[in-house]
Parts: C-alpha cells; sequence; structure tokens
C-alpha cells in the first residue's frame, strides 16, 4: 500500500491500543513531531479500510497535540 497524507479527523484511535505513553515521554514525541515532521514520511501512521489505526496510536494523539491537520498514513 501506499502512503498518502489524510485529514487526521478521518482517522479513528484503535480502542485496544495494546501501548501507552505518558508525561515526559508523550511530551518528547509532540516536540520530536514539531520539529521534524518529516519523521511521519517515514513512519507513517498505519490504518485498516476503516480508518482505524492499526500502528501508531501514540504518533496520532502527539500530532493532534501539536496541531497537524493532515498525517501520512
Amino acid at each position: 500500500m501506499q502512503t498518502k497524507k489524510l485529514k487526521i479527523n478521518k482517522i479513528k484511535p484503535n480502542p485496544n491500543n495494546p501501548r501507552l505513553i505518558k508525561d515526559h515521554k508523550f511530551k518528547q514525541l509532540v516536540k520530536s513531531i514539531k520539529e521534524f515532521p518529516e519523521m511521519l514520511q517515514i513512519r507513517e501512521i498505519v490504518v485498516d479500510e476503516d480508518m482505524i489505526i492499526l500502528g501508531g496510536n501514540m504518533r496520532y494523539k502527539a500530532c493532534l497535540e501539536a496541531g497537524l491537520k493532515e498525517v501520512d498514513v
């Protein structure tokens, strides 16, 4: 599958997400996305056909926090 830009509000977080980062590490991720958004082209958010996140739930949340309107999926 090919990477494409998608409006962030079209993506749905996975309610069964097994991973969670908090506090300092989450703030570091948000800062990293703000300073180096090109990283998201390399480590895109993986979604299924229903736009539910399969990989990248915390990157998705950090993108929201960083104010991004579109992300690579």
